[in-house]
This record gives C-alpha cells, structure tokens and sequence, in this order.
C-alpha cells in the first residue's frame, strides 16, 4: 500500500512543509517568573487578592548608578537627578523615586513643610543629609548602597506587564541611561528587563541547539551511511519532522519558553533514532534479496510497530509531565509529546517512502566494519552467560551507591544559579545581590482583625515595629520597611537627627508622629496601607540563600510571631511572589512521583499488552529503573538542587530508556515465536538489534551532550544528565536485560511463547 501512494506521501509532506514555514514565522517567545507560579496553590490564590490592594512585588524597576569614590558630588548628583525626572517619561513607568525626589515633613516656625531627603543642588548639606540617609531603613540598601558609592531609581510599572511592553520599556530606558552619560557605570534589576533580556537569550539558545545538534547528527549520519543520498533522506526527514513541529506550535499561537531549547535537540535526535532503525532493516532486508516492495513490507511489520511503540513509550514519558503543578512544564510536555508523535509519523510516512526510490547500494555503502560489531557483541553475550554473577554483583554495588547519592539530594532552589551564566541580565542581578538588597520580595501581609483598631493607632504600629525589627535581626533580609519605619524616621526627627532615637516613638510622641505621617506624599504611604486603615505590609528583600533556606527561616519568624504579637487583634501572614516561586520545592517531589508512577503504569500496561506476560514485564522494568537511580544518585553527589527544571529529567529518561527494552524485546519475542530457546534468542537479538541501539543510544546522548554549550544552567544540567544516563541505560540494556531474561525465562526450544 506504501509502495503505491508513496508519491501522494511525498506531495503531501512537502505541502506541510511549506505551510509550517508561514506559521513558523508567528511563533512568540516569552518569560516570567509566574510561568513557575504552582497552579491552583492556596498561597498564590492569596496573594492575587493582596496584590489587588498593595500592586505586585515585583512590578518595578530599579536602576543602580555609581560614581566612585562617592555619590556625593553636585556634578554628578545633578545628572542623576535629571535621569530621574526623565525616567518618568519612559512608556509603561508610572512614577519613579530615588533620593533627590524624594520629601520628608518637617516642622518649621511656620508650620509642617516638605524637605527633600537630599539636597542634591546644596554641597553644603551633603554632611548632614548623608548622616539622615544612611541611619535610615528607607533608604540604606534600597536608594543606597552601604558604601555610598550607587544610587538607585525606583519605578512603578503597569502591571503584569508583556514582553512587548517589556522590550519597548528596556530599550527606551537604556537610551535615556546612555543620554545622561551612566551607560558604563549602571545596573538594572526588575521583571520587565528579565523579561526583555531572558526572551532574547531564549531565541539564541534555541538557534544555537538547532545549529549544534544538526551538525551533530548529519556528522553521524555521514559516518553511518557514507552515501549522499542516504544521508539527504535521512536529514531531509528529521528536519522536516522538526519544521512540522514548530510550524504546529506557532499555528496553534504556544509561546516559547525557557524549556523550548530543548525542543530542536528532541525532534533531531528521536526522530534521527526513528531513521537508523527504518534504515537498518530496510537495508538487511534487501541485502537479503527481496525486492523494494517486499523489504518496506517487512520493515514496517517487524520495525514499524516496535517504532511506534517506542515513540508512543518516550511520549507517555514527555505527556507524564503534565502532573507539574506549572503550567509552562505542563505545556512543555503535552507539546514534547505531540512532537515524538510528529517525527515518528514523518519517518514511517515520509522516509519509508522516499527509500523505496532507491536500492540498497543508493543509500548504503557497503562497510568492512561488520566483523568488529560482531566481535563486539559476541564479547556482551558472552559476559551476559558466563558473568552472571558479576554482572548482578556489580549491579548491587551501584545500588548501594545510588542510595548514598540519593539521601544527598537536595530542593534548596536558587534564582540566581539559575540565570543565563556570563550575561548582562545575570551580571546586573548579582550586583544588586551584592551591593542592594537583592531581588527576592517578601512581604508580611497584616489584617488587623479587631475593628475597634486602624493602621492609625499606636497598638497595632508597636506590634508592627516588633515584628519588623525581628525580621530584620533575625532573617537575610536586607531591607525591611513599614510604616513603623516612617514612624521612626520621624521620630529620629523630631529629636535632632539623634541616631539613638532611630526607634519607635512612644504612645504620647505617637500621635505626633502620625500627623507628620499623614502629611507625607500619598504614593509613599499608600504602598503600605489600604484605603480603610485596615491592612498593612512590611516590604523585605531577602538575600537569595536558596528556597529550603528560607523556608525555614519564615517558619522560625512565624512561631516568634505566635508567641510574642497579639493575633487576636492582628493577623500576619507571608506572601509575595518569592514565597509562591520557592513553593515549587515542595511540590517537586511529589508531582515528580506522581509523573513517574503515571509514566511507568501506561508504559507497563502497554508493555504487558504487548508481550502478554507478567513475568516479561517485571524484568523488562528492572534495567530502565537503574538510570533513573543513577540520575537521583547524580543529583546529590553533584549537589544539584532538584528544582521543577531539573525534575523533568527523570519522566524523559523513563520514557527514552525503555524504548531500547521495547526493541530488544519485539526482537527477542519473534525468535521465541520462531521456536529458539530463550537464550538463543537472547544472542540472536544481541546480533539483529545491538548495533541500531547501540548507533541509536550515542546518537541521543550526542545529542543531550551538546547542552553543555548552553548557558542557561537548567538547561545545561537537563542535557548533561540525561545524556550520562542514557550511557547508564544502554549498558544496562545490554547486560542486565540478557542476563534476566536467560535467569527467569525458561523458555526451551520451540516452545510456544505465552
């Protein structure tokens, strides 16, 4: 039938092929650290109700400049005052602050007036105003440096602002940075410029793992087949798999994320996988004298289901990933998945019919190499029968091994070792890490439950001044504000700048304090307390010590809480967008079990329909849970932190390591059906699929491998591990799988297979 519509298979592939390049130019990449946001978690829901009140945590941008040996200077402060007023024309900043736009009341013989914080036009008041700045939470850390050698701008964004917005945000604001002359001496920090800077490094990293992984497999494929037809049919249908693919994604509007690196180096190199086993058949099969029609025939029936088998397994393992509570790794897999499909169907269809134009020696030089694969095989089977004792040793020493590795394993997630290394945007972030209080928010949301209390009353601000002062003696906060921090600016004030009354005023000094509060700028105060005085926030910036870390910490703030503050007249309660991001390390373990138990009960189920013995079964998954050990034990040997990028890892190992078992096993069941005993079965499939999985397993970890070019460490870690354990799985594939099947297979000659 193939042989007969192969023209109509061909016209249809390259029509497809042109219709995916359209819908390939619409495609869209995107970031934002809610693509990481655990779906449907009661903190998130939380804190989408508190952003309605106080904003998001991190809808700003801030912008460190410096100018050694220090700020205080007229020439420079000027410029720097100028870039602040102007960055309040930027597209999509709504107001912005920094030290010499900023006002404090102050109480003069004429009444209560606004003084700029900094005198930035007067040198001569640059000694007192230096002293007030840096003996103020306001300011040090968050407008200031602690060395005073930066300043900071601080400006509003629209909300949840887009990529789009993003990009036209960065690119005017960099060109009014370099108008002032701070180009060389500034930093940037905020969601719309990881947004901007991420989604241009993702294009580029996808780019350079197509380039990468294509040079690789036609590097391969050259070595393979030594004919140029062989190996134009051979690229032409993985490339035409992946641009299929791409064109799918952008027919359908899926946005690319950080993961879609990946998706070139999956497409090329199952789909380059699929074509070495078609191939291979299809060559022996006329090297044994049938003619084209008869070989395809043959190919399909014997191969072709095993393919599709094996495609359908390494899909299951992709789409098990749609248990992830974030949706950018539930989309991720469910289109990872589509496209296993896409590039299985694309060679059977596709490829099977371009080989039957062309005869054995069109696309296959013949090789002199065929002793040395014998030779090679001859010496695995001849381990796998006289080394059994080995063979299970070894294997229950790497267990124990494993085991170690695996109680090593840690989920201290950190923001930083995740950004893309030797980049602007990283370099940018790491400065503010150091120099600032960092980027990680943390706000401390506080109801006050007793409606006989506002946020105006001395009660409810003592208990906030408690809480604040804890958080900041006790946390890896650098900057914590509220307004009990106002109120001990004020207080600091009102008693000549005195650092020892930088403390919360007393009740009868209080109500002082609150009228000077009252009569600060609106957008200053709003940030902290709502329209009804019934809901207050103290605002923190934690170092970046990794999500475990902090955990711990918030729950040790949390009891302090309990037993030292009234919570009968308040409630407190953590959240901000950091708190919800660092959640994901409770949910990794478990949606990482819930994928595999998923995974390996569809697999099992279509294994066990497909070999119809329980026995079979059980041995079959043995040799493909040693790689996922190997994984874990990796983890924690290497102290790489399980977060839910790396997790992925272990549903794409299951569903690509038992694809080689499924080869194995189709090989060694028709054998079994032919009449040869169980371990002359072994040794026939040995010699008839050893060299395709063999070809096929280095050509996968090849391809994982050149991940190490990436720089985005997620992304270099997934490629690194998957490709050491896809080595683990073959040569468990090929020792231990034998050795089970010739200890528990008793299968004598001829027969019947059940």
């Amino acid at each position: 039938m193939l042989y007969k519509y192969k023209a109509y298979i061909i016209t249809l592939f390259v029509v497809l092929a042109f219709i995916s390049m359209y819908f390939v130019t619409t495609l869209k990449f995107s970031f934002s650290f809610d693509q990481f946001f655990p779906k449907g978690d009661e903190d998130l829901e939380y804190y989408r109700e508190y952003a309605k009140e106080f904003g998001t945590d991190d809808g700003y941008i801030l912008i460190a400049v410096k100018n050694k040996p220090s700020i205080y200077d007229s020439a420079f402060l000027a410029r720097f005052h100028d870039l602040a007023i102007a960055v309040r024309d930027v597209p999509h900043i709504l107001k912005s602050q920094s030290l010499t736009t900023i006002k404090n009341p102050t109480k003069t013989p004429f009444g209560i007036t606004l003084s700029p914080v900094l005198h930035y036009d007067e040198p001569f008041n640059y000694g007192q105003d230096s002293a007030i700045i840096s003996g103020d939470s306001r300011f040090r850390y968050n407008l200031i440096d602690s060395t005073g050698i930066a300043v900071t701008i601080v400006a509003k964004t629209i909300e949840d602002i887009g990529i789009e917005d993003s990009r036209q945000l960065i690119d005017s604001l960099q060109k009014v940075i370099n108008k002032y002359g701070f180009a060389n001496n500034s930093h940037i920090l905020g969601r719309a410029y990881f947004q901007k800077e991420i989604v241009d490094y993702q294009k580029i990293e996808m780019q350079k793992a197509f380039a990468i992984s294509g040079l690789l497999v036609t590097f391969i494929l050259g070595l393979i087949y030594r004919k140029w037809r062989g190996i134009v049919i051979a690229m032409a249908s993985i490339l035409l798999g992946l641009l299929i693919f791409l064109g799918y994604l952008g027919a359908l509007g899926v946005e690319l994320t950080v993961l879609s690196a990946l998706y070139p180096i999956i497409m090329l190199i199952i789909g380059c996988s699929d074509v070495i086993h078609i191939f291979t058949k299809y060559t022996d099969e006329l090297d044994r004298g049938h003619d084209k029609e008869t070989a395809m025939n043959i190919t399909i029936k014997e191969i072709g289901l095993a393919t599709f088998i094996t495609a359908f397994t390494t899909a299951i393992g992709f789409a098990s990933l749609y248990t992830s509570r974030l949706e950018t790794i539930q989309v991720f897999g469910i289109q990872a998945a589509i496209g296993v499909m896409i590039a299985f169907f694309t060679v059977i269809l596709f490829t099977s019919s371009c080989l039957l134009y062309f005869d054995a020696d069109q696309i296959l030089k013949k090789s002199t190499e065929s002793s040395i694969w014998i030779k090679w095989i001859n010496k695995v089977d001849y381990l796998t029968r006289n080394k059994t004792k080995w063979i299970f040793s070894i294997t229950a020493l790497f267990l124990v091994v494993f085991g170690i590795g695996m109680s090593k394993i840690s989920t201290n997630y950190n923001i930083g070792e995740n950004l893309p290394t030797n980049t602007k945007v990283t370099n940018d972030f790491k400065y503010f890490e150091k120099d600032f209080a960092g980027f990680r928010p943390l706000d401390f949301a506080i109801t006050i439950k007793n409606p006989a209390y506002t946020t105006d009353d001395y009660e409810v601000m003592s208990a906030v001044s408690k809480i604040e002062d804890y958080v900041k003696n006790n946390s890896e906060a650098k900057s914590v504000v509220s307004l009990a921090t106002y109120y001990k600016s004020i207080n600091k004030m009102e008693h000549g700048q005195r650092d020892s009354f930088y403390i919360f005023p007393d009740s009868i000094e209080f109500k002082s304090a609150n009228v000077l509060l009252n009569k600060m700028p609106k957008n200053e105060i709003s940030a902290f307390s709502n329209k009804s005085k019934t809901k207050t926030r103290i605002s923190c910036r934690l170092s970046d010590i990794g999500a475990q870390n902090i955990k711990a910490n918030g729950a040790k703030i949390d009891m302090w809480i309990n037993q030292n503050i009234d919570t009968s007249m308040i409630e407190v309660k953590r959240t901000g967008t950091g708190l919800i991001l660092d959640k994901n390390s409770e949910y990794v373990t478990k949606n990482l079990m819930q994928g595999l138990i998923l995974s390996v009960l569809q697999i099992g189920l279509l294994m066990g329909l497909l070999f119809r013995s329980s026995r079979m079964l059980i041995l079959a998954l043995i040799p493909n849970f040693i790689p996922l050990l190997f994984t874990a034990a990796l983890l924690g040997f290497l102290s790489i932190e399980l977060e839910a990028g790396v997790a992925i890892i272990f549903s794409i190992v299951f569903g690509i390591a038992v694809d080689d078992t499924i080869h194995f096993l189709t090989r060694y069941n028709l054998f079994l059906k032919e009449g040869f005993d169980g371990p002359t079965s072994v040794t026939k499939t040995l010699h008839e699929t050893g060299k395709a999985i063999i070809i096929a397993s280095v050509i996968l970890f090849a391809g994982f491998f050149t991940l190490v070019f990436s720089t985005h460490p997620p992304t270099f870690t997934v490629g690194v591990l998957i490709a050491v354990t896809i080595l683990s799985a073959l040569l468990s594939e090929l020792f231990l799988l034998p050795v089970l099947l010739n200890k528990f297979m008793k299968i004598k000659p001829k027969e019947n297979y059940k």
